[in-house]
């Protein structure tokens, strides 16, 4: 997280859809906004996401009643990704029925918040030839919002992580904000070495059983890309070796291999994949976050969460234009 000075969202209230770890939640309540109500499917997140902000969140999210929902200015969610069924008709609300993105919808319609902040998948704009991406646009649209969208590389804005994601911020057309632009990137000055813990309980890689192939000796060089040293194995996701000189590969929820979900690093000569903190720290969750016991679980949570430096970054942007 980056340490924000002013509290420009003071007396704003938001809503935390589709909450995961609330990823959203650190980010908006930086800024001094209050969290009214959380949505989240997942039992394990549930629980990791009470014994953080001291609430349960509601279950799923389509069968929670929208007018029993309180009143807000912001809906937040990074909602999952669906096949619209009907896509290519481009018929705005109609299309997006039997999606969980229509559960965003359908609560907007209700509640006319102020803003609309999403975030998904990057391929989320290509997905079937762009029409998924139209419907959603042509649906915020006809209930009556502008809609800015752009793809972020979390490298781009000082998170030593490639980790691409879809934007998208909505302003209600009444509210006549047509001059939000998103955040400039700027030069990284952190890498993977700088996010590691002092000591880390993950075991190295059993050079016997895995031994490493291909090697290669680096300078000191930093780089703001993956430098790749060795695989194992055949070299498939989850069984690559990076420098710790470079950027993180994109964590992720699921996948196999001896460094499943986090790749792997060389670090004090012996290969290992991240911790669960290490992995934490390059989604902008401070030191002070419970984590799940369960070390796959948790590795998973952050998988799928948000980053929240950049969450950020686009929040501050949001705070110039109202």
């Amino acid at each position: 997280m980056i340490e924000v000075q002013e509290r420009r969202l003071e007396g704003y209230r938001f809503i935390d859809l589709f909450a995961g770890l609330g990823g959203f939640r650190l980010a908006l309540e930086s800024f001094g906004a209050k969290c009214v109500y959380s949505s989240e499917w997942d039992k394990a997140a549930q629980e990791v996401y009470k014994n953080n902000f001291g609430d349960l969140p509601d279950g799923d999210i389509t069968k929670v009643d929208e007018t029993t929902i309180p009143q807000h200015d912001i809906i937040c969610a990074g909602f999952p990704c669906q096949a619209f069924s009907i896509s290519g008709k481009q018929r705005g609300f109609e299309d997006s029925r039997g999606t969980l993105f229509f559960d965003v919808a359908r609560i907007a319609k209700e509640h006319r918040p102020k803003i609309i902040f999403l975030e998904n998948v990057k391929n989320f704009a290509s997905h079937d030839n762009g029409n998924t991406l139209k419907v959603v646009k042509n649906t915020l649209e006809e209930l009556g919002y502008d809609v800015n969208y752009q793809v972020l590389n979390s490298v781009k804005y000082g998170v030593p992580q490639k980790r691409e994601r879809i934007y998208i911020v909505c302003f209600r057309k009444d509210l006549r904000i047509n001059n939000f632009k998103f955040p400039k990137p700027f030069a990284l000055t952190r890498h993977v070495e700088d996010i590691l813990e002092e000591e880390s309980q993950v075991q190295p890689l059993n050079e016997e059983k895995y031994p490493i192939i291909n090697n290669k000796v680096t300078d000191d060089a930093y780089e703001d890309k993956m430098i790749r040293l060795g695989i194992v194995n055949k070299g498939g996701q989850g069984e690559r070796i990076y420098s710790t000189k470079g950027i993180a590969a994109t964590l992720s929820a699921y996948g196999g291999g001896v460094f499943a979900k986090t790749g792997g690093y060389m670090i004090n000569g012996k290969a290992r994949r991240l911790s669960p903190r290490e992995c934490a720290r390059l989604m902008g969750y401070p030191d002070s976050y419970i984590m799940a016991k369960n070390k796959n679980e948790a590795y998973k949570q952050f998988g799928n969460s948000v980053v929240i430096d950049v969450l950020q970054f686009i929040v501050a942007e949001i705070c110039k234009v109202i």
